[in-house]
C-alpha cells in the first residue's frame, strides 16, 4: 500500500503532516519487520521511532528516486543492522522471540489459535534463516514488495534477488522437512 500522499502533496504540505501520514501508514509494518531482525518487540518499537526521526529529519532532501516505502524500509534494514553490529547487543542475550497479536478474525477461537499457531511457527522457522535469505523472504512474501521495490530496498541487482529467493526457498525447505512441518513447494 503506498502513501495517499503524492509528488504535489510533499510540496505543498509540511513536514510535521508528512511525517504523521508516513507513521500512521507505515508504523506496523516497519516495526514488523524490525522485529524480523533484532527479535524484540520493545528494539523493534525503538527503531521504528529511530526511524521516523530520520525520516522527519531527511524527508525534505527525499527526491523521489524510490517510492517513500522503499526508502523507509531500506532506513529500516540499515538501523537493524547498525544495532545488531552493536557493542550493546553483542553484550546482551537475546530473550528469544516475543509473541505478538497481530490481527482479529471471525472464525472460532480454536481455529484463530491454531492458524496463529502455525503462523507463529512458520515465522520461526523463517526467523532460523541467515539474515538475507531470511530479508528476502519477508519482504517478498511477508510484506508483499515487489521484485523491484526489493532490489531498491536492499540495493541489490535483479540476479542477486532471484539467487537469494531461490536459496532462501530451498533451505527453509530443508528446515521444514528436518522439523516434520508439511510444506509445498
Amino acid at each position: 500500500m503506498e502513501t495517499s500522499l503524492n509528488e504535489e502533496d510533499w510540496i505543498e504540505t509540511n513536514t510535521e503532516s508528512q511525517l504523521e501520514a508516513i507513521m500512521i501508514e507505515y508504523s506496523t509494518e516497519l516495526s514488523f519487520l524490525a522485529y524480523t531482525y533484532v527479535k524484540n518487540i520493545e528494539t523493534a518499537k525503538d527503531i521504528t521511532q529511530n526511524v521516523f526521526i530520520k525520516c522527519y529529519t531527511h524527508l525534505h532532501s527525499f527526491q523521489g528516486h524510490s517510492s517513500i516505502k522503499t526508502w523507509l524500509y531500506r532506513i529500516t534494514i540499515n538501523e537493524c543492522k547498525d544495532y545488531l553490529r552493536s557493542a550493546f547487543f553483542r553484550r546482551v542475550i537475546p530473550n528469544g522471540l516475543l509473541r505478538e497479536e497481530h490481527h482479529q478474525s471471525t472464525h472460532s477461537p480454536e481455529t484463530d489459535l491454531l492458524a496463529k499457531s502455525e503462523q507463529q511457527e512458520m515465522l520461526n522457522y523463517v526467523l532460523q534463516l541467515p539474515p538475507k535469505y531470511r530479508e528476502v523472504i519477508l519482504l517478498f512474501y511477508i510484506q508483499d514488495l515487489s521484485h523491484q521495490e526489493i532490489i531498491e530496498t536492499l540495493t541489490i541487482n535483479s540476479h542477486t534477488l532471484k539467487t537469494r529467493l531461490s536459496r532462501a526457498k530451498a533451505r527453509l525447505n530443508r528446515i521444514l522437512d528436518k522439523e516434520g512441518f508439511s510444506h509445498g513447494e
